[in-house]
This record gives C-alpha cells, sequence and structure tokens, in this order.
C-alpha cells in the first residue's frame, strides 16, 4: 500500500543516525515518485513528485548506478525505459564505479570545471550545517557545470527522449540538478523541496554504505567526533532553503544561473522550460 505525502514527510525528518523500520521503507518505495527497480538506489521520476511541473515519464534520477551491471533486470529496466545517461560524478568515483554499458543507451560523463576539495566539516557545526551546504552546493553548481549545461542542451534539443542522471548517493549534486530542473519546469519551492528531502527515504537500504563511506572521507570521525560531521550526512529543509537564498544571492536565481553561468541564451531557456513541462507540445 502506497504512503501519503504527510506520511513520506515524516520519514524524511528521522534522523540519519537511525534506521527507517525494513516495512516502512519498503511501504515509502513502492509510493511514486520512487520506481520499483531492483537494486538501484534512490530510483525516482521528477515527473512522478506531487506537484511536480516535469513531464511523466522524462527525466529520472539515481545513485550508486554501478550495482546495475550486478542485476540483469536492473539493465533491462534501464534498456527498456532510458535514451541517455548523465553521469554527474568525479572522474576518481567514476573509475572506481563506472557506469554500465547498454545497447541503445548513450553515456555522458564530462570532467569537471575544478578541483575536486573536502568539505569543511568546521562550516558544518552550527544552525544544523546551514552554511556548509550552502557553501558546498554553491560550488557544486561551479564545479559541475559542464554536466549540468548537457542535460539542459539535451532537454532543449532532445525533448522526447527520456534520460537518467545521477551522482553516488543520488543526493547533493544529483539533488541540485534536480533542484533546477523542477524549478525550470514550474514545479512550486514546496514541492521542490520535497523532492529533495525524499533521498532521506531513497538512499535508507544504502545507508550504512554511505555513511562509510562519508566517514572514510572525513578521516574516519565518528558523529560525537565533530558535530560538523553529523550535520553533513543529515538532510534538512532549512539547509535546502539556505542554498537557495544564496543561490539567489550569487546568481539571481536558477534563471539567472541558467543564463549567466551555464551561457544559455533567453530563447534557450524558454525552450528548455517548455519542454520540461510540456507546454511547447
Amino acid at each position: 500500500m502506497s504512503m501519503t505525502r504527510d506520511q513520506l514527510e515524516a520519514l524524511t525528518e528521522r534522523d540519519v543516525h537511525d534506521p527507517i523500520p525494513s516495512e516502512l521503507v519498503q511501504q515509502a518505495l513502492s509510493t511514486p515518485p520512487f520506481l520499483p527497480v531492483p537494486e538501484l538506489i534512490n530510483i525516482r521520476d521528477l515527473g512522478a513528485v506531487p506537484g511536480s511541473g516535469v513531464r511523466p515519464g522524462l527525466v529520472y534520477r539515481c545513485g550508486m548506478l554501478e550495482v546495475a551491471n550486478q542485476n540483469p533486470e536492473a539493465l533491462d529496466w534501464l534498456a527498456a525505459n532510458m535514451k541517455q545517461i548523465f553521469d554527474v560524478r568525479s572522474s576518481a568515483e567514476r573509475g572506481k564505479h563506472p557506469d554500465p554499458e547498454i545497447a541503445g543507451v548513450a553515456n555522458t560523463w564530462l570532467e569537471s570545471a575544478g578541483a575536486h576539495t573536502p568539505p569543511d566539516l568546521n562550516d558544518f557545526v552550527e544552525a544544523g550545517g546551514e552554511v556548509g551546504l550552502r557553501k558546498e552546493y554553491l560550488k557544486v553548481l561551479d564545479l559541475y557545470r559542464p554536466i549540468y549545461r548537457a542535460i539542459l542542451e539535451h532537454v532543449r534539443d532532445k525533448p522526447e527522449e527520456s534520460f537518467l542522471f545521477h551522482c553516488t548517493a543520488g543526493r547533493d549534486r544529483t539533488g541540485v540538478m534536480a533542484g533546477l530542473l523542477q524549478s525550470l519546469a514550474g514545479t512550486a519551492p514546496e514541492d521542490v523541496r520535497f523532492d529533495y528531502m525524499l533521498s532521506r527515504i531513497g538512499t535508507e537500504p544504502a545507508r550504512e554504505r554511505l555513511l562509510q563511506q562519508a566517514r572514510v572521507g572525513g578521516g574516519s570521525l565518528t558523529f560525537e567526533q565533530h558535530p560538523g560531521f553529523y550535520n553533513l550526512c543529515s538532510l534538512r529543509t532549512s539547509c535546502w532553503d539556505a542554498f537557495i537564498a544564496a543561490l539567489q544571492e550569487a546568481h539571481g536565481g536558477w534563471e539567472g544561473y541558467v543564463v549567466g553561468a551555464l551561457g544559455f541564451s533567453s530563447d534557450d531557456l524558454a525552450r528548455i522550460k517548455d519542454n520540461l513541462s510540456g507546454r511547447g507540445d
């Protein structure tokens, strides 16, 4: 049985310390926008998010796509539903965990626009980590300009070809891109925020693995040893709102970022928005 939006929202607020009971995870992951694809983590249809302005069946997101290499059913689903996969990861991540190569599905990865540096955990200590997340997501907007632009070019030029984009957890870099696409499609800010927070549920099946990766990246610190690490691993609506405020200040909002940082024209922007929403059909 599916969950209501209120039930999903309650789960998104669950502390990252605490496992979500398996029966609740199964019920949540059986509820749109989640998709019942074996092994794929945090797999969602952006157009199935309540209130989404994105056309259903066009844009998909996930994390840890490499697991599909060991699951024929997941590979079959990708082959049947995708025309293009965009990899929003660093070269090191891609080298360790390559994407599946599927006949009829194009793979796109582009070198980032600068060097990757680990987050400063001290920035995540105060206000639930708002300062740190704001900095990290603004850095994402800068570093991943090449692949973000490629995704928007696909929307502009191939509006009938469904695509999937992913990072490692399908949470942060993927979440920023999803926020961009949802916003351009006319999704209300509260629904964009809800989509972002759903990653607390979507990543639950891989929660321990992802936390361990974060511990290694942070020098094997535990939650108790550094409160910034705890906030880095958490999802909070207040942090997303802080990022949106910083985006407005730095770029004039999502549309300002698309035109100013990614280099699209106003005509391009209008076409991208229409193609995402289906208004141009």
